[in-house]
């Protein structure tokens, strides 16, 4: 599944700067990853508030922005929960520096972490898997934004944003409502 061309990384910030907002897209895409990874409810009320909290100081945003951002809920949640989209941090592209992608990796990471702590704010309780995967995050969160440009730094790079990857689908196997029984079977009714 294709990306839609309006949640691209320009478009959003052209959204976010136009609201005279400070966040990076990367920084909205790992707080709402991390909201839905931490387990909130996917009714919008639910996220939503959250969410405004994290990135906008709990102020609504302009209609186009909350469209927007909307829309990147539902991308995002599609991907999580259907192993065929593929999910993956939004990140920006090979063309920009290592150092810009490491950096925004970082910035991915830290609101992840935080939207993962809105939800569940008892993490020390998860599973240690789970508390494994959140230490070693909030490693990755503290990486150094100056690295050589070379192979070895790009492969380094892509092990940590697989490793973010696969550590949000480990939160939202954890964290995240309890697959639905489509066996189209129903307990029986009593009246």
């Amino acid at each position: 599944m294709a990306t839609p061309p309006s949640l691209s990384i320009d478009s959003l910030l052209a959204e976010l700067n136009a609201a005279e907002i400070g966040q990076h897209p990367v920084e909205v895409h790992g707080a709402l990853v991390g909201l839905i990874c931490g387990g909130v409810k996917h009714a919008r009320s639910a996220w939503v508030k959250p969410l405004l909290e994290l990135i906008n100081d709990g102020q609504p945003l302009p209609e186009t922005l909350q469209q927007l951002v909307e829309e990147l809920f539902q991308d995002t949640l599609t991907r999580i929960t259907d192993v065929d989209f593929g999910f993956s941090p939004m990140l920006p592209e090979e063309e920009e520096s290592l150092s810009q992608r490491v950096e925004a990796l970082s910035l991915w990471v830290q609101s992840f972490l935080t939207g993962v702590a809105i939800v569940q704010p008892k993490l020390n309780k998860a599973s240690a898997d789970v508390r494994e995967v959140i230490s070693d995050l909030a490693e990755i969160a503290q990486v150094e934004f100056d690295v050589a440009e070379d192979d070895e730094s790009e492969a380094a790079y892509i092990e940590l944003m697989e490793f973010a990857r696969m550590g949000a689908l480990l939160c939202y196997s954890e964290f995240g409502p309890e697959p639905t029984d489509d066996s189209g079977e129903s307990d029986p009714v009593i009246h």
